[in-house]
């Protein structure tokens, strides 16, 4: 049997990898699907005035609005799962998630983006395929917004020439 992680963000494009494994599961139903839902943790200075269970409480609701929309498609096919939510830095929580449950692959999506605001971006994407050793199966998402297309790299350049005007 294989076992599939989908780490979900809430976002629209976390959507595609679960309609791809729906797709899969309908050519081989022989599939454990895990979601994963990645919450960042608390400030400390906000941490140390709040409660663990209160803490634990507002990730768990925050977890299952993000896993709500993908938990939805897959009970519509009648889909088997199980739904995860951890707390941390989400590159290093999903390949720890992946680990922990001995997964064969994971599966999550990416938005397009070009080079520029690949670079500048710190990508949850490229973090996972640096730290795992498994598999990784991306589904890429729809196209970056003009803010990303167009804004990022011209203040990238207004940025550079401020500093060749400065020297």
């Amino acid at each position: 049997m294989q076992k599939i992680l989908i780490p979900i963000d809430g976002s629209p494009n976390c959507q595609l990898p679960v309609k791809h494994v729906i797709k899969e599961f309908m050519n081989n139903t022989a599939m454990e699907i895990h979601l994963l839902n990645v919450q960042h943790p608390f400030n400390g200075d906000i941490a140390r005035f709040v409660s663990r269970k209160i803490r634990h409480d507002y990730h768990r609701e925050q977890a299952d609005k993000a896993l709500g929309p993908a938990k939805q498609m897959l009970d519509n096919f009648g889909i088997p799962y199980a739904a995860h939510f951890e707390v941390g830095h989400k590159a290093e929580a999903i390949t720890a998630t992946a680990l922990r449950l001995h997964c064969d692959l994971i599966v999550m999506s990416t938005s397009r983006k070009n080079t520029l605001t690949r670079l500048v971006e710190d990508s949850v994407t490229n973090k996972v395929l640096e730290l795992t050793s498994v598999p990784v199966e991306v589904i890429a998402g729809d196209a970056m917004s003009r803010w990303e297309r167009y804004g990022i790299p011209a203040g990238i350049g207004a940025v550079l020439a401020l500093i060749f005007a400065a020297t």
